[in-house]
């Protein structure tokens, strides 16, 4: 039974039943086939269930899908600029016929929703990219997930909310948008302007926000992304215990912090529409949109994917019928002589302008170097120092790829003697043999397998990268696709150093002490890597290295310069 709840501009629809159909419908889903829903999809269902997603009544249709995709509504006509898809596996949906209930599971098996399956369709993901993104480009961390973690086939269909997906951190500051409606409503905040962002915040960041509420007259909302950003971001906690320090230097009762479970796509302009929507359902009046909005950054080109103010324009171009005004900004910057921030286009003639970039503020964290009180509130940098120490102090993985017989092992064990003689840190060898007899016995050789196996091994290095270790892994690992899955699982925990030992497959195969080339060529080994399976040269490791002129101890001891370089020991 849906409940409706008054909006700005329209109604909250919320998803969820009443308590006395939750435990029948909980019952009959023990009847029912269960999918376990992904990361992203628990941050979609949630914002569907509360009404944050208003109007959506449940994951798309295939017609609103392809009208969202191809013109940025709904099928009805309600401007909508982002796919909300549950995308599902080949195998599962081949199970499922239309008008089929399904019972939607979190990560440890309890029912969030019953969803009743009203379309199947598989889509053109490449138009999807072109279209929704920009570009089909894997550079485009929401095209990524959409070639290499989405699954093949989507499904449709109206939701019945049956318990909220739980959440044990910051329980305070989790607000659905008839609580932040009501807490408004409550506090007398009729014009309230929101603030998005998925980076920590520091004077800049304040001083824009400021001006913001001032400049129409509001209070503000600062509303933090809290489900998923872009791969490598800083992670929520630390951001948050930096928002609520942040949040004291406001004016007394004028800010208020609350956080939003999204699944952002870095999506650029489309999700600055789409991020709107969502604030005006949660209740805002007003929406502060500055510089590349929700931009993923350069393409595989080294171009940005969107103007700087391409966001901006698309929300001029729907404001008669947002339902919520945008606060536009420029970017701030710190004169000197001022000692105060000021947007750039007010610079004068002669004023000296200092800043730092992202980059420059991550490098500075990374070599312990100073950040001054100008730039950001020394309460926050703290906060930030202990996530993320300097890198002689962070854990690392370095992680070797090449093929059988290359000297991956033999650089490894050298590298690992080399690490522990220096003795600050503890290390880890992860052996692809020796994995394969501990932690893999029973995978076979097959592209998921071997996939699986390289998975394994990269979430135990992750948490031995995580608390502080060096992780040396040491596997074929010969496809690109799961090397990128590592690499980003572990990147935001720490240092991620990728090795190909690029020796040739004759000088291989003439070193083969076991024969294994041999029985591959004769068809005996099926699916050997090199023979009759491909292995894909990294494109851009950080360091190669060729065995046929280089012993193990020069190996391993270019490694220690590379590491040294790039200040992971000292």
């Amino acid at each position: 039974m849906q409940t409706e709840y008054q909006a700005h501009g329209g109604e909250l629809k919320q998803l969820y039943l009443n308590d006395e159909l939750v435990e029948k419908e909980k019952e009959q889903a023990k009847k029912l086939a269960s999918w376990d829903l992904t990361h992203r999809q628990i941050c979609d269902i949630e914002l569907l269930l509360n009404g944050g997603f208003s109007p959506l009544e449940g994951f798309m249709t295939e017609k609103d899908y392809d009208s969202v995709v191809n013109g940025m509504r709904l099928v009805n006509g309600v401007l909508w600029p982002m796919p909300v898809t549950l995308d599902v596996d080949q195998s599962f949906a081949e199970k499922i016929s239309l008008g089929d209930e399904i019972a939607l599971r979190d990560e440890e098996g309890v029912i969030i929703a019953i969803m009743q399956v009203s379309d199947r369709w598989t889509p053109d993901k490449n138009l999807e990219a072109e279209k929704v993104f920009g570009a089909n480009d894997h550079t485009h961390p929401a095209v990524s997930y959409l070639f290499n973690q989405a699954g093949e086939v989507y499904l449709g269909g109206k939701l019945k909310g049956l318990s909220r997906p739980s959440h044990y951190d910051f329980k305070m500051l989790r607000d659905t948008p008839a609580e932040l409606q009501d807490k408004f409503k409550k506090w007398g905040w009729s014009k309230v302007v929101a603030f998005q962002t998925r980076n920590p915040m520091h004077r800049a960041h304040q001083e824009l926000t400021f001006r913001a509420a001032k400049q129409v007259e509001a209070n503000l909302l600062i509303q933090p992304v809290v489900g998923m950003t872009k791969p490598g971001d800083i992670d929520h906690f630390s951001r948050v215990r930096c928002y609520e320090h942040l949040v004291k230097n406001y004016p007394e009762q004028t800010t208020t912090l609350s956080l939003l479970p999204l699944a952002m796509r870095m999506g650029g302009p489309r999700e600055a529409v789409w991020h709107a929507i969502i604030r005006k359902n949660y209740g805002c009046t007003h929406f502060i949109v500055g510089r590349d909005h929700a931009g993923p950054g350069k393409n595989s080109q080294g171009e940005d994917f969107y103007g700087p103010y391409d966001a901006q324009n698309l929300m001029n171009e729907f404001k008669e019928e947002l339902g919520i005004e945008m606060v536009p900004f420029q970017m701030m910057v710190y004169v000197e002589e001022k000692a105060e921030y000021q947007p750039v286009d007010e610079i004068k003639e002669g004023e000296t302008v200092l800043n730092i970039s992202g980059t420059e503020f991550r490098l500075r964290l990374a070599e312990g170097l100073d950040i001054p009180d100008w730039f950001s509130y020394p309460e926050v940098v703290k906060e930030l120092r202990k996530r993320y120490p300097a890198r002689h102090k962070q854990g690392l993985t370095i992680f070797f790829t090449g093929l059988s017989g290359s000297g991956k092992s033999t650089i490894a064990n050298a590298l690992l003697n080399k690490l522990m003689e220096m003795g600050d840190r503890s290390i880890s060898l992860l052996d692809g043999d020796v994995v394969r007899k501990h932690l893999s016995s029973e995978l076979g050789f097959s592209k998921e397998h071997r996939n699986l196996n390289i998975q394994r091994i990269g979430y135990v290095a992750s948490e031995i990268t995580k608390h502080g270790g060096i992780a040396i892994c040491a596997p074929i690992a010969p496809y690109r696709s799961t090397r990128r899955e590592v690499r980003e699982m572990i990147t935001p925990l720490g240092g991620f150093i990728e090795i190909h030992v690029a020796t040739s497959l004759e000088v291989c195969e003439q070193r083969d002490r076991k024969g294994l080339y041999a029985m591959a060529r004769e068809g005996i080994i099926k699916e050997f890597t090199g023979i009759s399976d491909p292995y894909e040269v990294p494109e851009k490791p950080e360091l190669s290295i060729d065995t046929v002129n280089c012993t193990p101890d020069e190996a391993a001891q270019r490694i220690i310069l590379k590491l040294e370089g790039m200040g992971y020991i000292k």
